[in-house]
């Protein structure tokens, strides 16, 4: 890659817990698809890949389960959030709410002006923010 070339972003991985938590998360409470899943056996690890459409045109989100993990993951002090725009954030978060999702910053303007958004976490406490995207 150089100044003059232009890339694509792939995926986003992050390293889950309890994979079949997280692929419900992601699945039947935001709505994704799980696109792909594969155990590596030699490596003991699964991978699983979720998205809202195919990988050949969209940045899509790698969950990696580590077999061995005996603990949930510290998600340390430089991961920030990952993004995800939704039509009606209000009933979104409505729904999620219900579903014990934890939504620790509720829908609402930015402080500063702008869009309306939210902050939800997942099963392992990866913040997810939600920004509503209106359809045109």
């Amino acid at each position: 890659m150089n100044a003059h070339s232009s890339g694509q972003l792939l995926h986003t991985m992050i390293r889950v817990f309890d994979l079949e938590k997280s692929i419900d998360f992601y699945t039947n409470k935001l709505g994704m698809k799980l696109l792909r899943r594969k155990d590596y056996p030699s490596g003991e690890f699964t991978l699983a890949f979720v998205g809202y459409g195919d990988e050949e045109s969209n940045a899509v989100i790698e969950l990696t389960h580590n077999w061995g993990q005996k603990e949930p993951y510290q998600l340390g002090t430089a991961f920030g959030h990952l993004a995800i725009g939704v039509p009606d954030i209000y009933g979104t978060c409505e729904r999620l709410a219900k579903d014990g999702i934890k939504i620790p910053r509720p829908p609402g303007p930015m402080k500063h002006g702008g869009s309306v958004i939210a902050f939800i976490e997942d099963p392992d406490g990866y913040k997810i923010e939600l920004i509503e995207k209106k359809a045109s």
